[in-house]
């Protein structure tokens, strides 16, 4: 595996060994990004992944700083994949002055997840970014960010860029907690609960009324943010029964914030 940090040298060596299917990452990597990885060897030759922890996405007083940054791990498990390529830049690569342009999505973006963290201008902005470097054939992300997801769908669409985006299953640990970064943060007591979102989420397939998942979660010590139920293709409002659809919720356990979501 060829590890690159500057842009020039990415594309030189996005020229001799692509085309590429490209995972972006924040780093911190478990078997939620190897199982994108995976996906992406289905989708070129060769794979290439960036490790960049955006400050853009992080909004004052969030864990920017403190994010769980493990380069060294990241690459070992990267170059056990079979990875090709991997993209780490520096900040000042990326951004070598005031990323004053920036990416500006939909209405949809100020909802839900956009409602709590309003990052979503800074996450297209960076994923555009990262797709001018990278230029690949195909990238991949997770459905577990499924907002996200959309969005860079929308975004791609949008401006006709040349790629498909290939959307990865959630991975989750055997109790149902989905896979991420921030998993990290919990204390026993906090992992052994954590599980309850995804149990929440899959009672409101079945149902339930999104206020009452809200107070089962508060009842057990969380601080909700949202649980929705939307349309799967433009994450509009959908009445029960109404095509295919998606659960998405967010809430806070002690001091780490989870997310997920679950397709119906």
């Amino acid at each position: 595996m060829q590890t690159v940090s500057d842009i020039a040298g990415l594309r030189r060596s996005v020229a001799v060994i692509g085309p590429v299917a490209f995972v972006p990452t924040m780093g911190n990597l478990h078997e939620g990004h190897l199982s994108l990885v995976r996906l992406a060897r289905r989708e070129a030759r060769a794979v290439a992944v960036s490790i960049f922890v955006n400050r853009l996405q992080f909004q004052p007083g969030e864990d920017f700083e403190r994010y769980p940054r493990s380069f060294e791990r990241d690459q070992r498990l990267l170059e056990a994949a079979g990875v090709e390529l991997l993209f780490a830049p520096d900040e000042r690569v990326l951004y070598p002055e005031p990323q004053t342009y920036r990416v500006r999505p939909p209405a949809m973006a100020d909802e839900l997840e956009g409602k709590f963290r309003p990052g979503f201008e800074g996450v297209a902005t960076v994923v555009l970014k990262l797709f001018n470097c990278v230029q690949p054939v195909a990238a991949v992300f997770g459905k577990k960010d499924y907002q996200q997801l959309m969005i860079v769908r929308g975004m791609v669409r949008s401006f006709d860029l040349p790629l498909a985006i290939v959307a990865g299953e959630t991975v989750r640990e055997p109790d149902g907690l989905a896979m991420s970064s921030r998993n990290g943060y919990l204390s026993t007591a906090e992992r052994a609960e954590a599980p309850r979102l995804y149990r929440v989420l899959q009672q409101l397939c079945g149902g339930m009324a999104p206020s009452e998942g809200m107070r089962e979660l508060a009842r057990a010590g969380w601080q909700p943010d949202y649980l929705d139920v939307r349309r799967r293709s433009d994450l509009a409002p959908a009445p029960a029964g109404e095509g295919e659809r998606v659960v998405l919720g967010a809430a806070r356990l002690g001091a780490t914030r989870l997310i997920d979501s679950v397709e119906f």
